[in-house]
């Protein structure tokens, strides 16, 4: 077929009144990559080097019936093109790419499956598994290296081309400065598929999360920023189909710029930007939890879905000598070649697309130690993060890194560049530690509730860059942090084998749920415990959805594919843990109303020139400032800190130096109360108690003079401030009821 020529078409293609009916096929662009619908056609385009001939297949509405091919006759700079002047958004479309099939050499080129684009802006999401979709004979004695003639179109996704034009309006990014940055980690089916108040047809969507209730809950919670857990189009593998089971997280991508389908209530990506619109005019960011090291087609025995038919040996990381496997640095079967330039246009060009078109706030790298892999170490001056620092739109945008992946030298927390910030997972394991009772952590403690300088200070990074969380959605939630000891995954079908052993958790004395009174108050004070040196760190927290109203997953901590009410939120109001959502909710208050517990530079030590006063003391259960001897003590599972608000120093958008209360922050993991000896203050002005994870409120602020022995409980946190403040005083009470003076 010759550039020109006419084939026959189906209805949304077919302009009656042009050509009987028939469609133009001019040569096209080779730029933008993937379908692109100007206004008057759609122009295609799809980069393969190695590929010997190319064909774009059309479909009729339902997806099942290939209506008519196009061979691709244009290529410019190994990206084959065309434009269809008479096509419009709708069309359902997907290639066919001819080539070498040798999987010894790496080519795994078969014409016979059909491809999804992999800058589909849309998918029909009509994935059926079935032998066709391998481009080998599965079951043949040689596996991988026969070759499979059946069809995979009938039963494979295809790319809908899309009409990008939306309403925006007034819309604009809160840009919400970092270290006044609360992230809550969110699932979007699993955290409105059983709320009672949201539409049951818009449960489990994008929309679900753009309704009033769920805007309501977010705003009045006080966080800033929602993670969504991956969007982008993915799919579910064919073993945990066959165990009746789903890929729920969605760490299996095969789409980059293509929400994911099963969360539409409308088909239509306008709901997903309509979503971030909402959430942006109540003040909260969007950001996006994105898998751009591997892709969905796993190892050498994967599906030919997408990559790996359009040319295999360009996306991914193969093994020099033998080509036929894959470098495997996620566990996950296979790794993107980020050494070649057109697997970093496609990362940067999907990322760009998601900030300019779909307006989103920032995103969370999985695994991203292994984007920053130049040879086979974990290179900090790779070209990615080179892109990334120099991009004018990407640079703007929050940038999280999971700074490890599963390959040698892969564990890079603290070794990101500057304009990063990461998960803090040595934050997570020693506040775990610490008040699951293990002893020798206090130095370790000290360095994680400060912003963790020893990690990022060195690099001229700042407090903001530690991602700190105790739970997130890899992992127990909090509930199942106190009251489980060891994982109970046997749902998952792998004999209890997947998820992590090394919990840092306790049960408080009963494994699973408990109606003794004491094992549940202890476990409401541990969480109480946990959220309250979350929320009063330095650096940025993330909070798991699942646990601000004592959400179980019954002890399984790797969930991954659970999509039933093992994952999903429980909004019944009788499971609801409305104690504790108060108590979260009022430490997000205090967090963000005191400069002190989020500043955006790292304590010094030291007295701070103006303000005569250092920034930080640390303190014994004497009230004396701690010597080396006592960092250094194993028994020792008791610490204090005073922050002066006199000292935060930094400087408000006027120029004005911020000023705080200045707060004493006790911290005890010993299980027997301890007598705390409050400092001396200067003015001897005493102290103020506002917070005691004992009990669950502190409603009448308690009066201590310098040098009294505050009664710190077992295994509690309390938060003192400097008494005088105009914030407290109104509510101050003398102990043993004594009116304030």
């Amino acid at each position: 077929m010759e550039v020109g020529d006419t084939i026959d078409v189906y209805p949304l293609l077919r302009n009656p009144k042009l050509n009987g009916g028939k469609l133009i096929v001019w040569p096209g662009r080779p730029y933008p990559l993937g379908a692109t619908w100007d206004g008057e056609g759609v122009n295609f385009a799809l980069f393969s080097e190695a590929a010997e001939k190319v064909e774009l297949c059309l479909f009729d509405a339902s997806g099942r019936r290939e209506t008519h091919r196009v061979p691709l006759s244009e290529q410019t700079d190994q990206v084959w093109h065309c434009y269809l002047p008479e096509a419009r958004p709708g069309l359902l479309y997907g290639f066919r790419v001819h080539g070498a099939y040798d999987p010894a050499k790496g080519l795994r080129f078969n014409r016979h499956k059909l491809l999804l684009d992999p800058y589909a802006k849309q998918i029909h999401n009509g994935l059926k598994w079935h032998d066709s979709h391998f481009g080998y004979r599965v079951g043949h004695r040689n596996q991988d290296l026969s070759f499979d003639r059946r069809d995979s179109a009938p039963g494979m996704l295809k790319g809908i081309v899309v009409d990008p034009a939306f309403t925006w309006g007034a819309d604009k990014a809160p840009r919400t400065p970092w270290h006044r940055t609360v992230i809550y980690e969110v699932h979007v089916k699993g955290m409105t598929f059983q709320h009672p108040e949201v539409p049951a047809g818009l449960r489990g969507t994008y929309a679900g999360l753009a309704t009033a209730p769920v805007i309501d809950f977010l705003t009045r919670l006080g966080v800033t920023a929602v993670e969504l857990m991956p969007v982008h189009a993915f799919v579910d593998d064919r073993h945990l189909i066959g165990r009746s089971l789903r890929n729920y997280w969605g760490y299996n991508s095969i789409g980059y710029f293509a929400p994911e389908t099963r969360y539409f209530a409308t088909d239509s990506i306008n709901e997903f930007k309509t979503m971030v619109k909402t959430l942006h005019s109540a003040g909260i960011e969007v950001i996006l939890d994105v898998v751009y090291n591997h892709t969905a087609e796993g190892n050498h025995l994967g599906p030919s879905l997408s990559f790996r038919g359009i040319d295999n040996a360009a996306y991914y990381r193969l093994v020099p000598e033998t080509p036929r496997f894959y470098m495997d640095y996620t566990g996950t079967g296979n790794t993107l070649n980020m050494r070649h330039p057109r697997v970093l246009q496609l990362i940067m060009d999907s990322l760009r697309y998601w900030v300019l078109e779909m307006h989103v706030d920032g995103f969370r790298f999985d695994l991203a130690a292994t984007l920053a892999r130049e040879l086979h170490e974990v290179d900090r001056l790779g070209a990615f993060l080179d892109i990334i620092h120099q991009d004018p739109v990407l640079s703007q945008v929050k940038l999280i890194a999971e700074p490890w992946d599963l390959g040698e030298g892969g564990y890079q927390v603290g070794k990101f560049p500057v304009g990063w910030a990461e998960w803090n997972d040595k934050y997570r394991d020693a506040v775990r530690s610490y008040w699951k009772g293990d002893g020798g952590l206090i130095g370790e403690l000290a360095y994680r509730i400060t912003g963790s300088s020893d990690l990022y200070a060195r690099s001229g990074r700042r407090p903001y860059a530690s991602i700190n969380f105790i739970t997130a959605h890899d992992g127990f939630t909090l509930q199942d942090l106190v009251s489980y000891n060891t994982k109970h995954n046997e749902l998952n079908g792998e004999d209890n084998r997947d998820g992590t052993d090394n919990n840092r958790s306790w049960n408080c004395g009963v494994e699973g749920p408990s109606d003794d009174p004491e094992v549940t108050q202890l476990r409401a004070r541990q969480k109480r415990n946990f959220v309250a040196t979350l929320l009063l760190s330095q650096g940025v927290p993330m909070i798991l959805a699942a646990d601000v109203i004592g959400h179980t997953q019954q002890g399984n901590n790797n969930a991954y594919c659970q999509d039933n009410p093992i994952s999903w939120i429980n909004w019944d109001p009788a499971k609801l843990d409305y104690e504790f959502l108060a108590f979260v909710e009022r430490l997000i208050r205090l967090r963000q109303s005191h400069p002190v517990f989020h500043r955006r530079n790292f304590f010094q030590g030291r007295r701070i020139r103006g303000a005569n006063v250092k920034d930080i003391v640390w303190l014994d259960p004497s009230g004396q400032e701690m010597s080396d001897q006592a960092w250094n003590q194993d028994f020792a599972r008791c610490l204090g800190l005073i922050l002066s608000g006199k000292a935060v120093d930094d400087i408000d958008e006027r120029g004005q130096r911020i000023q705080d209360d200045t707060f004493l922050l006790l911290m005890n993991a010993h299980h027997e109360q301890i007598a705390f000896v409050l400092p001396t203050m200067p003015g001897d002005s005493g102290w103020v108690a506002i917070l005691d994870t004992s009990c669950q409120t502190t409603e009448n602020r308690i009066y201590y003079q310098s040098g009294d022995s505050y009664p710190l409980q077992a295994r509690s946190l309390s938060l003192l401030v400097e008494r005088g403040s105009e914030r407290v005083r109104s509510t101050d009470r003398r102990r043993n009821s004594a009116p304030a003076a």
